[in-house]
């Protein structure tokens, strides 16, 4: 039943927690006599998730971080959190009973013996420069990687029936994830839950670069969530708004994490993010001013009731006198936390606390700004960039740029590039410079590809030098595709993956190592295993390159001009061997014909 080894639950927990499974109210729907009766149902459905609670042993949590950029956007980042402590490979047992966690998910976990799964959709492309580090990156289109248990005999079988399950989940087009598009690396993408898992025959890692994230994708992501989008902050997550907005990006991350602190038993967590920004000329807003309504088109009214945290956080480090934008209603609530090696001030807001909503019994944060002047933003410390040079449809050249804006320190980081087979790398052309002298990696890993089979596969491990720009260049060259093997719109060209790009940057504040569950969602994603550095996963632009493409007006002729040859010609012939001729006599004239009716009538021989 998903219980912990030894541990029985009382006659009154089970009563407890069948109660809550069977009550299923909505606090908005129900027309109350008076608050003291709305108060009593509160208490009476928390004592209820409580009991629940001990006999899953699960919970929830979520929150939303709302940062003004200096561009004069606004990035809004979801984050949920399901955290069940339960063992999905104990011998013996299956799990069966499901609460909180989803029960999609956990078929999946347990049938294909994944370890860590990772997967994320995005539309658009995230302006590092302009709006700084996000708290988690994805590249655009649809990107996974899977850590599979070390019992799974055929990690490839096992990796082609998960991707094809996933698209039937996530309503996306995962199911063409096959071994052209997917690699194993050797150094990038370790675990980021407990284990020490170092063998990567059982990673897999794939991308795809044109897929195009709609409100198919996420409908299945919201259905995943204990309260649906009927409650908490789900509710603002409204399609229409969502998708006209300049950066969309939707993930889940399943990896095993500690119980506790001494992390004597490990739990499955279960967190899906939900990242968007609005800008001004999309959104249609004349100035500086926002609101959830605005954004969401939507406010917020209760939390969730299964959530055990459910908060608000807006980013006020650059505003903490109030001479930027003036914020309402004001929180009398602050909070600090190290985010990508920067201590930042937020001000919370709790919806587990009912005087948050106030009076009208509705949250609309506004922030109206008191100037229309953009403020200058500080460079982030990593950041990347690629394309393509060269000219015509043979050769070419792609040209990754890694940028280390840190005034004074060097710090090392890994660049993984997963080249389709049809752009032929030329390896021995293969250049890293930085400050126009040789920066010589100090490990590179290099698979080759095999036509129609796997791509390219490189590795690097790269010394960034203190305010710089270190420039990765090889050369390739275009194969010649079958005419089967070209998409519906070739000459729109072929698109190829971002390249990945992590480090551990230097942290400008101390970080503690010691990440408590108290602590906000946002910066416990990645662990901390140093005080002073922090890591760091950045995705450059997808390449758009144009093939040899051949001029399919031509074979569209052939075919006409064969098929009206064959038609006319055996057409003929056909006629010709199958038809019978018959010999007729031809039609008297008329003068004859009226002689024979008078010879008739009078009895002599017709002519």
């Amino acid at each position: 039943m998903g219980l912990k080894d030894g541990i029985s639950p009382s006659s009154e927990a089970l009563d407890a927690a069948s109660r809550w499974e069977a009550t299923e109210v909505d606090l908005n729907t129900v027309s109350y006599n008076g608050e003291k009766a709305a108060e009593n149902l509160r208490d009476e459905a928390a004592e209820m998730y409580d009991s629940a609670h001990q006999l899953y042993n699960d919970q929830f949590e979520e929150e939303l971080v709302i940062r003004p950029l200096h561009s004069g956007d606004i990035y809004s980042s979801f984050q949920f959190r399901t955290r069940w402590d339960t063992d999905f490979f104990q011998k013996g047992k299956k799990v069966t009973d499901y609460r909180l966690f989803p029960k999609s998910l956990g078929q999946v976990i347990t049938k294909f013996s994944v370890r860590e799964l990772h997967i994320s959709f995005t539309q658009g492309f995230w302006r590092t420069m302009q709006w700084g580090q996000p708290f988690l990156s994805a590249p655009p289109g649809a990107e996974l990687w899977v850590w599979f248990q070390d019992t799974v005999p055929d990690v490839d079988g096992a990796w082609k029936e998960l991707t094809n399950v996933l698209s039937g989940i996530f309503c996306a087009s995962l199911n063409f994830i096959d071994s052209t598009n997917t690699v194993q690396p050797s150094a990038s993408f370790k675990p980021l839950g407990v284990g020490n898992v170092t063998n990567h025959k059982f990673l897999r890692y794939a991308v795809l670069p044109r897929e195009i994230v709609c409100t198919e994708n996420l409908t299945p992501w919201k259905k995943l969530l204990p309260c649906g989008s009927k409650a908490g902050l789900a509710v603002l997550l409204k399609s229409e708004k969502l998708f006209h907005s300049s950066f969309h990006s939707q993930a889940v991350h399943i990896r095993p994490v500690c119980q506790d602190w001494q992390c004597t038993s490990t739990a499955w967590e279960l967190r899906q993010t939900l990242s968007v920004v609005f800008d001004l000329y999309t959104s249609g807003q004349s100035r500086r001013e926002w609101s959830l309504f605005k954004m969401f088109s939507r406010t917020l009214t209760e939390a969730c009731p299964l959530a055990s945290s459910s908060k608000i956080y807006v980013d006020v480090t650059d505003n903490s006198q109030g001479e930027l934008f003036e914020q309402s209603p004001a929180s009398p609530i602050l909070s600090q936390a190290v985010v990508l090696g920067d201590r930042r001030t937020y001000s919370v807001y709790d919806l587990l606390t009912p005087d948050t909503f106030g009076t009208p019994r509705s949250l609309n944060i506004q922030l109206r700004w008191k100037t229309s002047d953009a403020a200058a933003g500080l460079r982030p410390l990593l950041h990347g960039e690629r394309y393509v040079a060269g000219y015509g449809l043979q050769t070419g050249e792609i040209h990754t740029l890694i940028y280390n804006n840190h005034p004074y320190r060097a710090f090392p980081i890994l660049l993984l590039d997963s080249v389709p087979w049809y752009l032929r790398l030329y390896v021995h052309t293969l250049a890293v410079t930085s400050k126009n002298r040789e920066n010589k990696p100090s490990y590179i890993h290099y698979q080759p590809s095999k036509d129609r089979l796997r791509p390219h596969l490189l590795e690097m491990l790269i010394q960034l030098p203190p305010n710089s720009v270190t420039e990765v260049t090889v050369q390739f060259e275009r194969a010649l595709l079958k005419w089967t093997e070209y998409t519906p719109d070739p000459n729109h060209g072929f698109y190829v993956g971002s390249s990945v790009i992590s480090g551990l940057v230097p942290s400008i504040v101390a970080m503690g190592t010691n990440s408590t569950q108290e602590g906000p969602l946002f910066s416990s994603f990645f662990p901390c295993k140093e005080e002073s550095t922090y890591f760091v996963r950045v995705y450059t632009e997808p390449l758009l390159v144009t093939l040899p493409t051949p001029d399919f007006s031509m074979p569209y002729n052939v075919i006409c001009l064969t098929c009206t040859v064959v038609a006319v010609g055996y057409g003929s012939l056909y006629n010709l061997l199958t038809r019978t001729f018959q010999v007729e006599e031809p039609s008297p004239s008329l003068a004859k014909r009226l002689a024979n009716v008078i010879r008739r009538i009078r009895g002599v021989p017709l002519l």
